[in-house]
């Protein structure tokens, strides 16, 4: 049960037999200079190559001493090509007693992953890198690379605290769990129990203008991302030099935030009503069906939400299948949600308008607990 893996010395010898890991060896390996993680019930010493993932080292590590393999299947395409990257890393395998995954284990979410597995043939393909480059970079002026490091994440691990960036919004917001414990340490940065009106000035309106545009540049600068800055000073030149001569620099500069205004207030509605009403909270260490259900909701279809929402209305989907083009899930959701129906798991959907204003009842509810936590924890 020990070996050169025991003590993550380095990979197994090729022909030799694996050594094999409890659960309980696995949890002591997820610190920042020494990660652990299982896929196919093999055990994988990734210490030293995390800071080389495509997705980054961040969203990699989210599965530090976890069964990473839903996560990596949903991810990866080409899975025979990651392998061949995996190799040098195996250091052993589960011992044949443990269950694949830690924890406690829910047979209705093992039985709908695997029906979900034949559910995946839809998938097809994702965009090509640089296509992407040139979306985000020239006309979007933000870089690839900044948005897939938070945007997957956010797949990786859905309204966890400090693994989703999207809900990691404290001390200005407080959502979930973080309401009980700003409470009971009786802090008190911002009025928490009037966020879901406060919300309306410095959520929707500033997200993309403020938010996202600093964070994006802090970045590129930060991470060296030289082809990304290229490309969204490509953008923010050609934008000013298209309406500087006609509205001239401060008419043009009223037009970029008008339009960042406008931008900001369709992301924020549009993604956060499928999340923020959900389950918010501290890692669980669910299953990847569990997970992506539990902090995901659907808003009920039609030609127009369909197009308005860019199909992000089939948010369960989204997730489920995360490189799925979007045009076909459509198509796969009732599969899905028969699924769920045979396996007695929750398929939430909801109408468009009780969609959005479930997002100020989520932030007044929040409040609320926050206010009762203060005044009399």
């Amino acid at each position: 049960m020990g070996g050169v893996g025991e003590q993550g010395e380095g990979p197994a010898p090729l022909g030799a037999p694996l050594p094999t890991f409890r659960w309980e060896q696995i949890r002591q390996h997820n610190l920042p200079g020494d990660k652990w993680l299982v896929i196919e019930r093999r055990v994988y010493d990734i210490s030293r190559w995390a800071q080389r993932h495509p997705g980054g080292s961040r969203l990699i590590g989210h599965y530090g001493a976890e069964d990473a393999t839903d996560a990596f299947r949903a991810f990866h395409q080409d899975l025979s090509f990651v392998r061949k990257f995996l190799q040098p890393l195996l250091i052993g395998e589960l011992a044949p007693e443990e269950p694949s995954q830690d924890g406690p284990q829910d047979a209705q979410c093992w039985c709908l992953q695997h029906d979900l597995g034949h559910t995946s043939v839809f998938r097809k393909s994702q965009w090509n890198h640089v296509a992407q480059q040139f979306v985000m970079g020239q006309l979007k002026g933000f870089s690839a690379h900044w948005w897939n490091f938070r945007h997957f994440q956010h797949h990786a691990k859905p309204n966890i605290f400090h693994k989703d960036p999207d809900v990691t919004v404290a001390p200005v917001f407080l959502l979930g769990e973080s309401s009980v414990e700003y409470g009971k340490k009786k802090l008190r940065y911002l009025p928490y129990h009037r966020q879901h009106l406060y919300f309306f000035l410095i959520g929707p309106p500033l997200l993309t203008l403020v938010n996202f545009e600093v964070e994006n540049l802090a970045y590129m600068l930060v991470c060296m991302q030289w082809t990304d800055l290229l490309w969204a000073a490509s953008f923010y030149s050609r934008f000013f030099l298209c309406y500087a001569p006609f509205y001239g620099l401060p008419g043009a500069l009223l037009l970029f935030v008008a339009v960042r205004v406008l931008e900001s207030h369709w992301f924020v509605w549009i993604t956060q009503m499928n999340h923020i009403p959900k389950e918010i909270g501290h890692e669980k260490h669910r299953d990847w069906a569990s997970s992506q259900l539990a902090a995901t909701c659907n808003v009920e279809p039609s030609l127009f939400i369909d197009w308005f929402s860019g199909h992000l209305n089939f948010q369960i989907e989204h997730h489920l299948f995360p490189t799925m083009p979007r045009h076909n899930y459509r198509r796969v959701a009732p599969l899905v949600k028969a699924l769920c129906a045979k396996h007695g798991l929750n398929y939430e959907v909801k109408p468009f308008l009780t969609a959005l204003v479930d997002i100020i009842g989520s932030l007044k509810k929040s409040g609320d607990v926050w206010l009762e936590a203060y005044l009399h924890q």
